[in-house]
């Protein structure tokens, strides 16, 4: 579906790169997520690849076409970007953005009211966006990404400022989008997002991918499995922790077989373990 090869950006244009030598594919259908901290490159990415920002240097090819200069209108029709920051119109109500928005393209459009649905927005449908909080902005601008019908769908951190349940609505939505064959290119510093939603995962750090894979191949190449074990001793109920690599194995199953063993529960690394193991940096 899409092929990104030795991708770089500057905007300086002096050899500062933002991205360097960044190169990936997206099957179709598929949820593939950047996962970095601020500052890494996952929006000049995105910028790029959504025709925001000129192609400077490498190859994008998209069903087999390859990218010359700016995209066409054509493209634009065929895609969707939601943005960190959402940019809503502040004088139009929420149905009015998104009414004014779906003019813009040559193609068939959501309905604007139940796309405001899906985001829990139909009771502030005739509101002026300026008297929305910064959530339900950030909805706004979640749900006029997607009014066009996308194939392709661009989301910068969707999920950022929401509260808990707000924010599996916007999961559950991204799903099944993914589910009728939109192909999703979603870039965050949330690991859990990333771990939820994503299909394979790029590492990104000074604009350079440092692991490209499944969450849980991630996990399983580059992190150690675990079990920790509670017992009873002396009256009080205590824990232990064994890594299942190795000798470590054994020593679980003579504890068990030593000790009043209550719960035993096996875990695995967290993809921010995983990150900051190859990367030496953190999400934030």
């Amino acid at each position: 579906m899409i092929e990104v090869k030795n991708l770089y950006y500057s905007y300086k244009k002096n050899g500062d790169y933002a991205i360097q030598d960044v190169s990936f594919h997206i099957d179709k259908g598929e949820i593939f997520g950047f996962l970095g901290p601020s500052g890494a490159g996952k929006s000049t990415t995105q910028g790029v690849l959504s025709g925001l920002l000129e192609l400077q240097q490498g190859e994008i090819i998209i069903e087999g076409i390859p990218r010359k200069g700016l995209p066409d209108k054509s493209f634009f029709n065929r895609i969707g970007v939601g943005f960190e920051i959402p940019n809503v119109y502040k004088k139009l109500s929420g149905l009015d953005n998104l009414r004014y928005h779906a003019k813009l393209y040559d193609r068939e459009t959501e309905d604007a009211m139940t796309v405001l649905k899906m985001v829990g927005l139909e009771e502030h449908a005739r509101q002026k966006a300026s008297s929305y909080s910064k959530g339900m902005k950030q909805r706004l601008g979640f749900a006029r990404s997607m009014i066009n019908k996308p194939e392709i769908w661009f989301l910068d951190e969707p999920t950022m400022g929401l509260d808990p349940n707000t924010a599996n609505s916007i999961k559950n939505i991204v799903r099944k989008k993914k589910a009728e064959g939109t192909t999703i290119f979603l870039s965050t510093h949330n690991m859990f997002v990333a771990d939820e939603l994503c299909d394979r995962i790029a590492f990104i750090v000074d604009g350079k991918i440092a692991a490209l894979d499944t969450p849980k191949n991630l996990k399983l190449k580059h992190g150690q499995l675990s079990v920790t074990i509670e017992y009873a001793e002396d009256g009080k109920l205590k824990s232990e922790t064994f890594g299942m690599n190795g000798d470590e194995k054994a020593k679980v199953q003579q504890f068990i077989g030593d000790h009043e063993v209550k719960t035993i529960h096996s875990g695995e690394p967290t993809l921010e373990e995983i990150f900051i193991k190859l990367t030496g940096r953190g999400l934030e």
